[in-house]
């Protein structure tokens, strides 16, 4: 499986308007526990689905699929994708390595991971999460990991002046259980959790979700196992020929987030930007050139 390539995620996705009732059934029973869900025998699918064998096989048709085992084989590359260490994915893309400028196959990796990533989101989903974030009477959490701490953080700090009530939480320090002590039904989390996924923060989420918030999930395109857990989800594409995922995507995402929640909370916004620059310029934190 090549990293521009459709997953079966988005297969699915993309074929759900024309499916019958039952083949539905069985794509959302798919999607529950994507994509392990697909690797038992097919009778053990559709039993699991509550939908017959010929509904398995129509549907992996309908999917592009030969038959099943041709199905299972692209879920169990999926599978290994999931998983890959940053040598791992450097060998994968090295091997067959063109000779353009690294400028070029980068930029065009990105590019084809931008176009794959707008074409599945739904921009009701998109607008449900910014007006959720931008909901000053629930408290907002932010939380990254390991590496996607640099996401939150950005998200974290322009969301500070946009409105109050927030938290950054990193789910790698021994601190975060903390941070869930005065959490209320209704309350707000944006998750960031990208391959390989972390268990702190699969953890966090379960605890969060337990008291009653909200969950707003931003992965890749195989999905974090938060994704069982949020109410809204955004895959996004981040194969580049590179040992390290790209993060452009997922940042475009919370850029075009920061600039919607601004525009439903300006006045507020405003309010606080005015405060703020006035701190500044006590402070002297920016030089003045007039």
């Amino acid at each position: 499986m090549s990293g521009a390539a459709l997953t079966i995620s988005d297969r699915i996705q993309n074929k759900l308007d024309t499916l019958t009732r039952a083949e539905r059934q069985l794509a959302h029973s798919i999607l529950e526990n994507y994509p392990a869900s697909g690797l038992g025998p097919l009778t053990a699918l559709a039993k699991d689905a509550g939908v017959s064998v010929p509904t398995v096989a129509r549907m992996v048709q309908k999917l592009g699929f030969k038959g099943y085992p041709e199905f299972q084989g692209e879920l169990r590359e999926e599978l290994k994708a999931k998983a890959k260490t940053p040598i791992a994915k450097h060998d994968t893309w090295a091997e067959g390595a063109p000779s353009e400028h690294m400028l070029n196959r980068f930029t065009d990796a990105v590019i084809d991971n931008i176009r794959h990533t707008l074409a599945q989101i739904d921009p009701k989903d998109f607008d449900s999460a910014c007006a959720m974030v931008a909901d000053t009477d629930r408290h907002l959490y932010i939380v990254g990991g390991r590496i996607t701490h640099t996401l939150a953080e950005y998200l974290f700090l322009h969301m500070q002046v946009i409105r109050p009530r927030i938290t950054h939480i990193q789910s790698t320090t021994n601190t975060w259980p903390h941070d869930l002590l005065d959490v209320q039904e209704g309350d707000v989390f944006v998750v960031f959790d990208m391959r390989r996924y972390e268990n702190n923060t699969l953890k966090l989420a379960e605890m969060a979700h337990a008291s009653g918030a909200r969950i707003v999930l931003i992965t890749d395109q195989w999905r974090s196992p938060v994704h069982q857990l949020a109410e809204i989800s955004f895959s996004s594409r981040i194969v580049v020929p590179s040992a390290w995922d790209s993060a452009a995507m997922p940042l475009l995402l919370i850029e075009t987030m920061i600039s919607q929640v601004q525009n439903l909370n300006w006045e507020v916004t405003r309010d606080r930007t005015e405060r703020l620059e006035e701190m500044f310029d006590q402070t002297k934190l920016f030089r003045k050139f007039t």
